[in-house]
């Protein structure tokens, strides 16, 4: 059998019984809006009397659109309405729940939906009662938004960059957990935490624990200025600073500690920003001045200076000096005298006595302790060893670098007008002499005993 002209005889027939059906036409929102004029939205519930301007607002609930009023509002006689007992409920009759993962929005709970949305008409997407941040200040306090520096989504009312409206998995209604969150913007933080070795621990768990997410008084939006932030956790760092006499100048300047140390991720140990000895030459680039004297432009003594002190060729500053500060001249780790001239006591050379040998200034005769004997000779006692006049290690040795072979310096402050007296220092193969100042020549051999 042809179905060819039985599918064309059924196609005819279905034609014309619809065309012989009335034409419903569905109002568009637009064709709603402009009806509300002239009482068309729902029959009678929008006119110049009642209802004026309703479904005129660029945003418009559907069924308001649609001019269908009785599908929210339940009519009970001649223009008489059931008040609308559970607007959430009402609301759930057409939408989605939103309420169904761990955490949900204190409106959304109690199904009081109608505190962000307007159930008619907006200026504002969705029908929020309000745009971005003051849709979220109709409830929360603006004062957390009221801080000098402003996290970015906030200033903007952004609050949906980091918050869910309805619900989340997450506290805070957040939209993604932690640190994630944070690097979803701050990318290249993240990048940082990929690359370095050391991270401060604190970033690793929360950036919260430094960073307030909405406001701050202070810049980057952390929750304290400068070195108090750093104090808030490293209370114990805070008490040895309080305590000693001479702090590192470092913690004056307007960085604080994030002058020697990166608050995120670092190459180095202690997350500091460059290595040890580079780190301090930043600074020590140049001379200071100090109630104590001039400190040197340690960067250019070393570059002139070949035979550089052992903590130096470690690049280890923090082998003498402690970065933070002490009660020992020149923030040093333990005691050393100040001065050309001081009575022995063991105790005024306890930095020296860290690396080397106690004994060096106590024993009068040895042919082991040193090379600077006179035979058996300590002459290392002989000068340091005395109750009146003793000198002091820098009297001979500079603690950084000279040309001389043992730190021995070419000259040395002297006196209140700190003279550059000389020390005339001059190395032989058994031995050496020295010419200091005015004073007569002075020889020594570790092979044979000079009378001088």
């Amino acid at each position: 059998m042809n179905k060819k002209p039985f599918e064309a005889l059924t196609f005819a027939i279905v034609t014309t019984v619809m065309l012989s059906l009335p034409l419903t036409v569905v109002p568009s929102r637009t064709s709603a809006a402009a009806g509300a004029g002239t009482g068309q939205a729902n029959g009678k519930c929008v006119t110049a009397e009642c209802h004026k301007g309703m479904a005129t607002a660029p945003y418009v609930h559907g069924p308001v659109a649609n001019g269908e009023c009785t599908f929210c509002h339940l009519q009970v006689g001649d223009h008489k309405f059931k008040p609308i007992a559970e607007p959430g409920k009402q609301c759930l009759e057409c939408h989605e729940r939103v309420d169904t993962l761990p955490v949900v929005h204190l409106p959304v709970k109690e199904k009081k939906c109608t505190r962000c949305h307007d159930p008619h008409q907006s200026l504002s997407k969705f029908q929020l009662r309000a745009e971005g941040a003051e849709l979220c200040f109709l409830c929360h306090n603006k004062s957390i938004a009221g801080g000098k520096f402003v996290h970015g989504p906030v200033a903007v009312g952004s609050c949906s960059a980091c918050h869910a409206g309805h619900q989340s998995r997450l506290r805070k209604l957040l939209l993604t957990d932690g640190n994630d969150l944070c690097f979803s913007c701050h990318s290249d933080k993240a990048e940082q935490f990929k690359s370095g070795k050391f991270a401060h621990a604190p970033v690793e768990k929360s950036c919260l624990y430094c960073h307030n997410p909405h406001s701050s008084p202070f810049r980057f939006t952390v929750k304290a200025d400068g070195t108090q932030l750093c104090y808030s956790c490293h209370r114990e760092k805070h008490q040895d600073i309080n305590a000693v006499s001479v702090k590192h100048k470092g913690l004056n300047t307007d960085k604080g500690c994030i002058a020697c140390h990166e608050p995120h991720v670092s190459n180095h140990p202690k997350l500091t920003v460059s290595g040890s000895a580079d780190l301090c030459l930043s600074c020590h680039d140049r001379a200071y001045t100090s109630p104590n004297g001039r400190v040197e432009n340690i960067k250019e003594l070393l570059a002139k200076n070949t035979d550089h002190h052992g903590p130096i060729r470690q690049k280890d500053c923090s082998g003498c000096h402690n970065a933070h500060g002490s009660n020992n001249f020149r923030i040093l780790r333990e005691n050393f005298p100040p001065l050309f001239y001081s009575g022995y006591n063991p105790d005024n050379y306890k930095l020296c006595f860290m690396c080397h040998e106690k004994s060096l200034a106590s024993e009068r005769l040895t042919t082991t302790l040193t090379g600077f004997r006179n035979y058996q000779q300590n002459l290392h006692y002989v000068h340091v060893n005395k109750q009146v006049k003793g000198r002091t290690c820098r009297a001979c040795h500079d603690a950084h670098a000279t040309n001389n072979a043992r730190h021995i310096r070419d000259t040395v402050p002297f006196g209140s007008a700190n003279w550059r007296l000389p020390v005339g220092f001059v190395k032989t193969e058994t031995g050496g002499q020295c010419l200091p100042g005015c004073h007569k020549l002075f020889k020594y051999d570790r092979e044979r005993e000079i009378k001088n």
